[in-house]
């Protein structure tokens, strides 16, 4: 009798219990941003989501909460509603309270390793901490990666220390579950106080403290939307802050139902967050800036601006397609690969996109270079040819331009260079300028057309309205082509709108279609351009300053005129 055999044992999953923090994706941990690359499950409160998304395996697809049954509660209060990134769920709409743990649990023990996400940090959650316990009688082994309490990063965002050096005593309340005995001890202690609140509840909060024995006149602040571009912090007392809120308009408001944090103490710093307030302070704080580049061109430059407090918003105005005679290409690269060229020189990471792609078209690879020299302009085209494994002979070390490469590119030597041909892969619109100068240095170019650039189709009527209607702050142009191009497919940006241009050519093209230059790179690279537009948003929030005058961003003022080119 042949022995039985046993089914394998299913394999056993793991729930990652992870903070997400305040809101700002920055602060995640290294550990946080791992176990996220990881999952097979994630579970997630909708607003947590957009923080942690970005992490998550490729791949994956998306389930939003079905909004018919999410409960008639505040924002913020009451019973969260989940969200869950999982490649072959179908669940939506779970309340958070009831059937989360089942999920969470059902996933690990179908062998998936699951994180779920709260906001802030896992241990100040209590819903977290049931499902904790859940998954501890149910035998679901689970970790937990500690996160960036919301009630501790938020006033570190808005400048205000909770402790000084004398050791200020701090307690945290939520104000949504403080029960009078709480208001009472809080009420009577002298340290600092964070609130965790409503926009829309502040005042109450604000009471129940100085009805606690506070004194009216203790300072304050409330911080909205904590850690991100949309944070905004008013300073008050206890007694104030309700006509304070009522003055900014911001009450009543369908919004103020929206969680805040509140800093309440005589040393809580509260008079000192004019000179503390670092993260509301950066140059382009909340300035939504439009870069008419793809996301792929727009990496580092984006990272720039988000570094200065900004809000990217990447819309190309040109795509890239094949040449239309792709015979040209082809022999260029098998001449490459058989020896006819000395140099190939890179102006575009789109030309080593192209080259790359034929390569892989032909099964070859970065060894084909042996033997070639490989010029290139721009960092980012550097980089491009390193990701494919290739280190570039020779970059401009000044302008990164072509006339920039021709002040560094040799003249033809016949007993130094046994071949004087150079491979030049570029745009169908490219200038002349590198192939007279190389020819002007002795060297034959193949000037061949690796890709055509044509205009983008339009952005959607969303991103076309608040280009017209004032909705971005700025545009950054890098080109004559990305004004003539954004104009084509979008329209003329809103005269409230600054803009900025990379040069001269660039802001002359700029100046044809109606609109003013406000900013002008000091040389001709996207990095200095960012630079420029935050020196000119330093200098604006300086001079409202001084003038006693609120900080505002371009946006929200509204002219009625449209930008016109000054004739003076």
């Amino acid at each position: 009798m042949s022995p039985t055999t046993l089914p394998a044992p299913p394999e056993q999953g793991h729930v990652t219990f992870l903070g997400a923090g305040p809101g700002d994706p920055g602060l995640l941990t290294l550990r946080a941003v791992e176990a996220l690359a990881n999952a097979d499950v994630l579970v997630a409160e909708h607003d947590v989501l957009d923080v942690v998304r970005t992490h998550a395996r490729q791949g994956v697809s998306e389930v939003h909460t079905d909004a018919d049954t999410t409960p008639s509660s505040t924002p913020g209060m009451g019973t969260p509603q989940l969200t869950v990134v999982d490649g072959a769920s179908t669940t939506a709409g779970v309340p958070a309270n009831r059937d989360a743990a089942h999920l969470v649990m059902e996933a690990a023990r179908g062998g998936k390793r699951v994180v779920r996400a709260v906001s802030g940090d896992p241990g100040l959650d209590a819903y977290a901490a049931e499902e904790m316990l859940a998954c501890a009688s149910a035998g679901v082994p689970f970790e937990v990666v500690p996160g960036v309490a919301t009630a501790v990063g938020v006033p570190a965002y808005a400048g205000v220390p909770l402790r000084d050096a004398q050791g200020t005593d701090v307690r945290f309340v939520d104000a949504r579950t403080a029960s009078d005995r709480c208001w009472t001890e809080v009420g009577a202690s002298d340290g600092t106080v964070v609130v965790s609140t409503t926009l829309d509840s502040v005042a109450a909060a604000a009471g129940e403290l100085v009805s606690a024995g506070r004194k009216p006149d203790t300072p304050l602040t409330v911080t909205v939307a904590g850690t991100t571009t949309r944070q905004r912090t008013w300073t008050a007392t206890l007694g104030t802050i309700a006509q304070t809120l009522k003055q900014a308009k911001v009450l009543p408001s369908p919004e103020g139902g929206r969680p805040v944090i509140a800093v309440v103490g005589e040393r809580s710093a509260a008079a000192q967050r004019d000179r503390l307030a670092w993260f509301e302070s950066k140059p382009l704080f909340g300035w939504k800036v439009l870069v008419p580049r793809t996301k792929e061109q727009a990496a580092s430059l984006s990272d720039q601006l988000r570094s200065y407090g900004a809000v990217p918003h990447e819309v190309p105005t040109i795509a890239v397609e094949p040449p239309r005679t792709p015979q040209q290409m082809e022999r260029a690269v098998k001449g490459l690969v058989t020896g006819r060229y000395e140099w190939i020189a890179f102006t575009s990471v789109n030309a080593v996109k192209a080259v790359r792609e034929k390569f892989e078209e032909y099964g070859l690879d970065a060894r084909a270079f042996a033997g070639i020299k490989v010029a290139a302009v721009g960092e980012q085209t550097a980089n491009a040819l390193i990701a494919f494994g290739v280190k570039p002979d020779l970059v401009p070390t000044g302008e990164q331009s072509a006339a920039g490469l021709l002040e560094d590119w040799p003249p033809y030597d016949p007993v130094f260079d046994p071949i004087d041909r150079v491979f030049l892969p570029r745009a169908d619109i490219a200038t002349e300028t590198l192939v007279a100068g190389l020819i002007e240095l002795g060297w034959e170019v193949d000037d061949v057309t690796a890709y055509r650039t044509v205009r983008a189709s339009p952005p959607p009527a969303e991103t076309r309205e608040a280009i017209k209607g004032g909705g971005f702050d700025a545009v950054l142009f890098t080109s004559s082509s990305t004004v003539r191009n954004l104009v084509g497919i979008a329209g003329k940006p809103h005269n409230v709108t600054v803009i900025a241009c990379i040069g001269p050519a660039t802001a002359k093209t700029a100046e044809e279609h109606g609109l003013r230059v406000d900013v002008m790179a000091p040389e001709p690279s996207v990095h200095k351009l960012a630079e420029a537009l935050a020196d000119f948003g330093a200098r604006r929030r300086l001079a409202a300053l001084e003038a006693g005058d609120p900080v505002t961003r371009p946006s929200e003022r509204r002219p009625g005129a449209r930008r016109r080119r000054s004739t003076t």
